[in-house]
């Protein structure tokens, strides 16, 4: 993943320069608190102000359980903040809640829609409304014919003992399809400033570089160290499927070429909206594993893995690199920085593992929901294949497809249309999360249009700083409550 993230690096952050949010954050903190003058230490005392109200949030949201005695000082005072806001279902079908439709009480979403932009917001929350609002009840009618009629099984899936539908399990193929094909459409539109830079890197001759490709060229990672890098790194993933879990050659090859495209996609996503979809760049590979290798879970489980996180570690790496764009720093020398952790990251990761699941026994003690869907997502694959997967998400699937072509074709035809047009990225994503999710992105969007509209000189100055803030405040809160809720379970252990 963090090879793969070199020839995206250019494209996505030099040209594109798309927001990656979470590093703008980074970077505008660290530029706030190391600066001189009025304006920055303005600027400073906004995002401080912003960071101590987002670390209050992520206390307040702490989940039940994970802190016993944070739980008996926020039980006493009443101040834990999904009981002071509505977050429960707005409305119902057939007596049951629609999962996600609701206020999300987070601060962290609201400000990375503050720095991600109306248009892609909008278009989240416009498809999420689409999801919820018209496909997702017309869906669930649908299947309440068909069982009367055949005894048929619905295609939204029935979770919390039967009393909640869960849109976006069966949303996250549709949404999945538009990220993909609009990412593949706008890679193939810009074949030739691809080819460019490619060029550029490789040290050919480019028709009449300029001052900054020059300059970039000396200090971005070069595309020999890509070569270098993913030859062992390939024969070494072909290795671990080949002899941990049986996969044959030719299929490990497959995971480890669709790695490639899986990771422009989440790298996009993540530019644009700051949301990395781990989990459906993984459904992608379990989708075409059930295809491959039917019927076999591991298989099916293990190529995912591959892929999904190579998506992920890119992402992430392109976050940080967009900090260092921002700050100037050396590209070259935070992949190597980069690099070099992997190694201190997998030394550190493996005894922790084991600390924290030392047995089967407590393995099967953890409940994480997101796991329990890619079982359950092998698990069905594997018991008849693509024939298990609903018609009705086979058809979202292409539906997805083309309008993930449609859009990118649209905008590099029409370019005075691309204002009206949604965002690609942004409908995909908004069919894979919740529509509480989508509706503090937009928030946030709609917030800052608002504030620039009113005071443009003061949202300039300090909507950054301000989202910064908010965002870095409850992740370190959320960090701090996991990191003391680990140590307890470790020592409880012990």
């Amino acid at each position: 993943g963090v090879f793969l993230a070199i020839p995206m690096k250019r494209q996505m952050i030099n040209r594109e320069k798309l927001p990656f949010p979470t590093g703008m954050a980074a970077a505008t903190a660290l530029r706030s608190l190391y600066s001189e003058g009025k304006d920055a230490v303005r600027k400073a005392y906004a995002l401080i102000a912003s960071l101590a109200g987002g670390i209050v949030v992520g206390i307040l949201k702490a989940p039940e359980g994970a802190i016993v005695r944070l739980d008996h000082v926020l039980d006493k005072i009443h101040m834990r903040l999904p009981e002071l806001l509505p977050t429960a279902g707005y409305w119902q079908i057939n007596g049951r809640q629609l999962i996600g439709f609701g206020f999300e009480p987070s601060v962290l979403l609201i400000g990375a829609g503050m720095l991600i932009g109306v248009r892609v917001c909008l278009s989240m929350l416009a498809g999420a409304l689409l999801l919820y609002l018209v496909i997702g009840p017309w869906v669930i009618s649908m299947d309440a014919a068909n069982a009367m009629i055949e005894g048929y099984h619905f295609s939204i899936p029935v979770v919390g003992g039967g009393t909640v539908y869960h849109l976006f399990r069966w949303a996250i193929w549709g949404g999945t399809a538009v990220m993909v094909f609009s990412s593949l459409a706008t890679l193939a539109l810009q074949w030739k400033t691809v080819a460019r830079s490619i060029k550029i890197l490789r040290g050919g001759q480019a028709v009449q570089p300029s001052e900054v490709d020059r300059r970039m060229k000396s200090i971005e990672v070069p595309l020999s160290w890509l070569v270098a890098g993913l030859i062992p790194a390939s024969i070494g993933l072909l290795a671990v499927q080949y002899f941990a879990f049986q996969i044959s050659l030719w299929l490990g090859l497959i995971a480890v070429g669709m790695s490639f495209f899986l990771s422009l996609v989440a790298c996009r996503a993540t530019g644009e909206t700051d949301t990395t979809p781990v989990s459906a760049m993984g459904k992608v590979m379990q989708l075409l594993f059930a295809a491959l290798s039917p019927g076999n879970i591991t298989h099916n489980l293990a190529s995912a893995g591959v892929t999904a996180n190579s998506a992920a570690a890119s992402a992430d790496f392109l976050t940080e690199l967009k900090s260092g764009y921002m700050l100037g720093a050396n590209p070259r020398k935070q992949f190597l920085a980069q690099f070099i952790g992997v190694f201190f990251g997998t030394l550190a990761i493996v005894p922790a593992w084991y600390l924290m699941v030392p047995n089967k026994a407590v393995l099967e003690a953890y409940n994480p929901p997101s796991t329990n869907v890619w079982r359950a997502v092998a698990e069905v694959l594997a018991g008849g294949g693509l024939d298990m997967l609903p018609m009705s998400a086979r058809l979202a699937i292409v539906i997805g497809a083309l309008v993930g072509v449609a859009i990118p074709l649209l905008e590099n035809f029409l370019p005075r249309c691309r204002p009206y047009l949604p965002s690609a990225m942004g409908l995909g994503l908004s069919w894979i999360f919740s529509y509480s999710n989508s509706q503090a992105f937009a928030i946030g969007s709609v917030g800052v249009w608002l504030w620039t509209r009113m005071n443009k000189r003061s949202a300039d100055d300090y909507a950054v700083p301000v989202a910064s803030g908010l965002i870095a405040g409850e992740s370190l809160a959320a960090a701090l409550v996991a990191i003391i809720a680990t140590l307890i379970g470790i020592l409880h252990l012990q």
